[in-house]
């Protein structure tokens, strides 16, 4: 028997090179400050660079962390006059309360450049022009609290804005530490009573959403300086679904809030031990119950009880 023949297929000889340079697809940037790290040569204003950065801020949230540093030390190159730095706090005090999903980032960016902008001309620091601006803001609030919808809408951005600065505006002591800034927490405190002073729905949704975002802490500052605030917003709250001539929907929304309060905004400091556990004295009691749906398709489970006995009951009549 002849021997296979054993076919050798004929060596390729590719031009490829392990030393090439990397490759990128055209419009292609790994990193969105790489390309201006040379002065930003592709941008004649500092306007439309901040700008450009901030909607990719908006876009893409997740870079921050990666690209702030950069962004930063190009700001400290560029923003060396008053009138740039006035330019730099109005372009992110517009983005901040003309995007709502910008708020939290907007508030990040503030108290990273607060911190981080070399530059202090006579006319004052990033923050202190950035609570300048702000003030000029809340010196209107009892008009813009009761202006047309426009109006109220614009002033509700800032609300919300004013409340994620509170809560991410770092200031630092002659000591080291880091507390909040107080003028925050008392504008926070006034711009709630301009809110229930005027109880339109639009009003009242925005003071739920700033208490949910921020009551928590606003009440544990209170408590330290032996303060009653928080206590007094619950009444008038109250006082709100007693005598306001507010929708049902939104009075539903202030008696969830209330009850969000009650239960200390929802914060667990401790469980108790399984054997011990009852819907009375552990938060968690239905943490782990499984969810049920009606006909419907309306969720509910056992830390429903009316939807349970009025389930149960149909279910036994059948």
């Amino acid at each position: 028997m002849a021997k296979p023949q054993v076919v050798v297929a004929p060596v390729l000889m590719s031009k490829l090179s392990a030393n090439a340079p990397e490759f990128y697809p055209s419009g292609y940037s790994s990193n969105y400050t790489e390309s201006y790290e040379d002065g930003c040569e592709d941008y004649p204003t500092l306007s439309e660079y901040v700008q450009d950065f901030l909607n990719h801020l908006t876009e893409q949230p997740g870079s921050f962390e990666t690209e702030i540093e950069q962004f930063a030390e190009t700001l400290n190159g560029w923003v060396t006059t008053d009138d740039a730095l006035q330019e730099l706090v109005e372009l992110i005090y517009q983005q901040a309360t003309s995007i709502p999903n910008f708020s939290y980032m907007g508030a990040r960016l503030c108290n990273y450049l607060s911190h981080h902008l070399t530059i202090s001309p006579q006319s004052g620091t990033f923050r202190q022009l950035l609570l300048q601006r702000c003030r000029t803001e809340y010196e209107v609030k009892d008009q813009a609290a009761k202006g047309d919808e426009v109006t109220r809408k614009r002033f509700h951005a800032f609300v919300l804005f004013l409340g994620e600065l509170y809560l991410n505006l770092e200031i630092k002591g002659t000591n080291g530490q880091v507390t909040r800034a107080d003028i925050l927490q008392v504008g926070l405190r006034e711009l709630l009573n301009a809110l229930f002073s005027n109880p339109m729905d639009d009003n009242l949704i925005c003071a739920v959403k700033l208490l949910k975002l921020t009551g928590s802490v606003l009440e544990d500052a209170w408590k330290e300086k032996g303060k009653t605030d928080m206590e007094e917003i619950i009444q008038r709250i109250e006082n709100v679904v007693l005598d306001a001539n507010c929708s049902r929907d939104v009075k539903q929304m202030l008696l969830k809030l209330v009850e969000l309060r009650s239960s200390n905004w929802g914060r667990v400091h401790a469980t108790s031990t399984y054997r011990e556990a009852t819907p009375e004295n552990d938060p968690n009691y239905f943490m782990n119950e499984p969810t049920f749906y009606t006909s419907d398709g309306v969720p509910f489970t056992a830390a429903d009880p009316d939807t349970w006995m009025i389930l149960m009951m149909r279910w036994t009549q059948r």
